[in-house]
C-alpha cells in the first residue's frame, strides 16, 4: 500500500472518472486533485480521505489556475508528478459547431491544459514527470469530432515541445491516449443515458478487443509513464483495445 510513499502528485480533473482512478491508484502518495462539480468534489473527499487535498478549480479560468498554483505550493511544495486530465467533448458535425462550443472545447482541452502546466512547472521537481490525457481522436478522422480531435491534437503537439524544453531538468512529458473507456460520462458530459448506452454499444463493436477499457487500466498506463517509464519522453501511449492500431482480425 505504500508503493508511492513520499511522492507528491497533482491530478487536474481528479475528482471523477479516469483522474480519480489515477489518484486512488497512487498508494502512499500525497495527492492534490481538482474538479469543478461540487458533488464530485465531495465524493472524491470521501474516497481519498486524509491523504488527498481536494480543491475546487476550473481549468478554463485563468484566475483559478493562478490560485491553484499558490495552493499547490502551500499544500505540497515541490511535486513529483503532474497529471493534466481535465477535458470535454461535444460531438457535433462541422455545420453545427458554434463559436461558443469551439471555444469551450479549446479553453478546457488545450488552453487550460497549457497554462496549468506552465503555472505548475516551477513546482515540479527536476527528474519529475508530466502526463497529459489526450485521446485516440488526436490523430483520427471520425465524423462529428472535428473540434475535439483538433483540441487533442494541439495538446499532443504541445506535450512533445514541452518534453524537448524540459530535457535539461530531466522532467519527462508524455501523453496517454485512451479509446473507449467505461467512465460515468463516457467522455460526453452532455449526453443522455440512452445516448451513452448507444455510444457504449458502438465502442464495443468497433474496438478489436470487443470491449471498453476500464478506468483502472488507464490509471495503470498513466502511472507507468509517471514513475516507471524512466527512459521515455515525448511519447504517446494508447490505451484503446487496438482501436487505433489498424488491426485486422483473422477471419473465422
Amino acid at each position: 500500500m505504500t508503493r508511492y510513499a513520499n511522492k507528491k502528485a497533482v491530478v487536474i480533473g481528479g475528482t471523477h472518472g479516469m483522474g480519480l482512478a489515477v489518484a486512488e491508484a497512487e498508494s502512499g502518495a500525497e495527492v492534490l486533485v481538482t474538479g469543478r462539480d461540487q458533488r464530485n468534489i465531495e465524493a472524491a473527499r470521501a474516497k481519498l480521505l486524509s491523504r488527498a487535498h481536494v480543491v475546487r478549480s476550473n481549468i478554463s479560468d485563468m484566475a483559478d489556475i493562478v490560485t491553484l498554483g499558490a495552493e499547490v505550493g502551500q499544500k505540497l511544495g515541490q511535486i513529483d508528478f503532474l497529471h493534466v486530465n481535465a477535458g470535454v467533448a461535444n460531438l457535433e458535425p462541422v455545420e453545427r459547431v458554434t463559436e461558443d462550443s469551439h471555444d469551450r472545447t479549446f479553453d478546457i482541452n488545450t488552453k487550460g491544459a497549457f497554462f496549468t502546466a506552465q503555472r505548475l512547472l516551477p513546482l515540479i521537481s527536476d527528474g519529475g514527470a508530466i502526463v497529459f490525457t489526450s485521446s485516440i481522436a488526436d490523430e483520427s478522422g471520425t465524423g462529428g469530432m472535428s473540434v475535439y480531435s483538433g483540441s487533442k491534437a494541439a495538446l499532443r503537439a504541445f506535450a512533445k515541445v514541452l518534453a524537448a524544453e524540459l530535457l535539461p531538468r530531466r522532467i519527462r512529458v508524455n501523453v496517454v491516449s485512451p479509446g473507449f473507456i467505461d467512465t460515468p460520462t463516457m467522455g460526453v458530459a452532455d449526453a443522455s443515458a440512452e445516448e451513452r448506452a448507444a455510444f457504449m454499444a458502438i465502442g464495443d463493436a468497433v474496438t478489436p478487443m470487443k470491449r471498453h477499457g476500464t478506468m483502472e487500466e488507464v490509471a495503470r498506463a498513466v502511472l507507468f509513464l509517471a514513475f516507471d517509464a524512466t527512459f521515455t519522453t515525448g511519447a504517446r501511449l494508447t490505451v484503446d483495445g487496438g482501436l487505433g492500431q489498424d488491426l485486422s482480425p483473422t477471419p473465422a
